[in-house]
């Protein structure tokens, strides 16, 4: 009786045991995803804490939403390059709809669903009736959306409804609403592909499209409901960025189309088709959140993130490639599949295994190689900049770097690459890694507000540093006046052209507020020279390189132009380019920021002038105050660094 005993109860336990070992086995992305896991947790303390974890939920959730409705495209053999834009597109017809055409918020719900449906739609049409490769059909989507949601936000930020951003808050002040939709999506999902007939039609078109057609499917109609069943997950998935953000933003969710499709090929999907299920895109997104979450954690460089995480994908792809093939070769040398718990079953799980892990170990080899760690200071302050692609922002973190290193702070700067999601979520990151102080350099300033109150609820100061903060709780302002800039730019043009001439002015990324200030303020400074006329306004995103595409452009329209204003040094030195021999001599260009490029170009003549912030001295500033404000000493509500315009003849000043 003992001995029969002890066999039932050892042969439970190794049942249950053999059971997680099949789990981990067979599926490579959710192996990867426990190694990885573990690793953080190692790595880093703050990681495996249940506030950090739910944050991760969050932080996957916009993505797993997307890659959910792609799913359905890459199982039918297809591809989908227009989510985010899509996702844009509803979130902003959603805002427009309840704030500008007054319409009732439940309409204005339904109205973006359908516009997400409609793209999806016009996708599939495109697709089967139009002949046209997925590739390009939704690649022409991506910017027709985001065009539309440009044209309806005319590039400014829409306010969310308060009754629709509750999809962005939590339940009893813990539970965040994004992951509970995510499941929903998910699961839903799951039905759809297991158990109903367009999920077996996805299968079977993705597997043998002409099969699938001599079959009797109606390939061309089945391929107009995938589509749409894309669109429409791409809408909810910009409901709850938006919700997230308070706001909808018409540049929101650019790129996200690739990390969608990424988790998916990560979960195992393959991108021939006929493979793939929401769990494995459920992880695959995982696994992107839980490497970006831990790399903030770990102050690992923003730009080794990048090589970090595209290291990842590559590495789960060619895990999945060696996985199909091994699965192919026992295949054929056996006539049939092993069987489960044979030999040659558990040697190709256990290669699947380890696999795995040597990816993750390769990963976490770079991190610690390349992790800077900590500066050896009692203070840790985290600082989120908008974009380390630009000279100025960069210059920023030079200064602020150089101030922790000399007062023995642990600074760890993140980059949000234009990106207000991505920057909430670094705000998450620090809020819950303990840090001292958060400096915070928003890409939008309602944007970040809630991230920002999410630090004021745990009692971490923030010091906003470029750009101001709304609704929510700054200890400090450190700041030039963005406003009194574009007057002060708007000045020193028109004197130089004697109040008269036409000018052209090169914008910045729709929708910051470094672009509506700066352009504000020189609209305000124009209006005491009415005979300056601004015949062009166009925007060139803060970049050099459409600086001068879209200033040659724009000489073709009007080459009589007499002068130019940029928002920013980068697209001042693209005009120049555009202009050769003109510029400096028959047109001036007056550029903004003072970076050290603007500055050589100044002091050779070819750009005029440049309203200079001393972005060095704006970073080591804030890390002044940041320190003093972690330490509770006084700080005052706004510290000013002096904008000042340099020409050829002060130029030696601040060189």
């Amino acid at each position: 009786m003992a001995t029969d005993t002890l066999k039932s109860t050892t042969g439970a336990g190794g049942a249950a045991g053999h059971t997680v070992r099949r789990l981990l086995l067979d599926n490579g992305a959710l192996s990867a995803l426990v190694v990885l896991v573990v690793a953080m947790s190692l790595l880093s303390g703050d990681f495996l804490t249940t506030q950090n974890l739910l944050n991760v939920g969050v932080q996957a959730a916009v993505t797993a939403i997307l890659a959910f409705g792609v799913t359905f495209v890459i199982v039918s053999a297809g591809i989908d390059l227009s989510v985010g834009s899509v996702a844009a597109l509803s979130a902003t017809v959603l805002a427009w709809s309840a704030t500008s055409a007054g319409v009732p918020v439940w309409l204005a719900v339904i109205l973006a669903v359908a516009t997400g449906i409609a793209c999806g739609f016009v996708n599939g049409a495109l697709v089967s009736y139009g002949k046209l490769p997925p590739f390009i059909a939704t690649l022409a989507m991506l910017s027709v959306a985001r065009g539309l949601s440009l044209v309806i936000s005319q590039g400014s930020p829409i306010a969310f409804p308060d009754s629709v951003s509750v999809l962005g808050d939590t339940l009893g002040g813990w539970l965040p609403v994004p992951v509970l939709v995510m499941i929903a999506m998910g699961l839903i999902t799951a039905l759809i592909l297991a158990r109903t007939y367009i999920g077996r039609s996805m299968y079977a078109i993705g597997g043998n499209e002409e099969a699938a057609r001599l079959s009797g499917l109606r390939v061309k109609k089945q391929k107009l409901a995938i589509y749409a069943l894309s669109g429409l997950f791409a809408a909810v998935a910009g409901i709850v960025l938006a919700s997230r953000l308070v706001s909808a933003q018409p540049q929101a969710a650019q790129g996200y189309e690739l990390d969608a499709i990424a988790a998916v090929v990560i979960g195992g999907a393959s991108l021939a088709g006929g493979v793939g299920k929401a769990s494995g895109t459920l992880i695959g997104a995982l696994i992107l959140a839980v490497l970006r979450n831990g790399l903030n954690l770990l102050s690992v460089s923003a730009f080794w993130q990048q090589v970090v995480i595209g290291v990842v994908i590559a590495l789960a792809v060619l895990l999945d490639t060696l996985r199909r093939k091994a699965g192919s070769g026992a295949a054929s040398a056996s006539g049939s599949s092993a069987a489960p718990g044979s030999p040659g079953s558990g040697r190709k799980g256990a290669m699947k295994l380890g696999i795995a892990v040597i990816c993750v170990a390769a990963v976490v080899a770079a991190v610690t190689f390349f992790n800077s760690g900590s500066s050896g200071g009692t203070t840790k302050v985290g600082m989120s900049l908008s974009t380390l692609n630009n000279p100025f922002f960069v210059q920023m973190k030079e200064g602020a770097q150089a101030e922790a290193k000399a007062a023995g702070v642990d600074l760890t700067v993140t980059d949000a690459q234009n990106d207000a999601s991505q920057q909430a979520n670094q705000l998450q990151n620090f809020t819950s890694s303990g840090v001292n102080s958060i400096i915070v350099n928003p890409v939008d300033s309602d944007a970040v507000g809630p991230g920002v109150r999410s630090a004021n609820t745990a009692d971490i100061p923030v010091v906003a540093a470029d750009r101001g903060v709304n609704k929510a709780r700054t200890a400090t302002l450190v700041a030039s006046d963005n406003v009194a800039g574009g007057k002060l730019a708007a000045r020193t043009l028109a004197d130089k052209l004697g109040g008269k001439g036409s000018i052209v002015v090169l914008q910045g990324t729709a929708g910051t507020s470094a672009s509506r200030e700066r352009g504000a303020g020189f609209t305000e400074g124009l209006k005491a020279y009415p005979g300056i006329k601004v015949v062009a306004t166009q925007p060139a995103d803060f970049d050099r390189t459409k600086g001068l595409d879209v200033m040659t452009n724009l000489l073709q329209s009007h080459p009589g132009i007499n002068g130019v204003f940029a928002e920013n040094d980068e697209m001042a030195l693209g005009a120049v380019k555009a202009l050769g021999s003109k510029a400096g001599k028959s047109v001036p260009v007056v550029g903004f920021d003072g970076t050290p490029d603007g500055l050589k170009a100044v002091e050779a003549g070819t750009l005029y002038a440049s309203v200079a912030q001393q972005p060095k001295e704006l970073g080591r500033i804030a890390v002044q105050n940041a320190v003093r404000a972690a330490e509770d000493k006084k700080v005052d509500s706004t510290v000013k660094v002096p904008v000042k315009v340099v020409t050829r003849q002060n130029v030696a000043d601040f060189s």
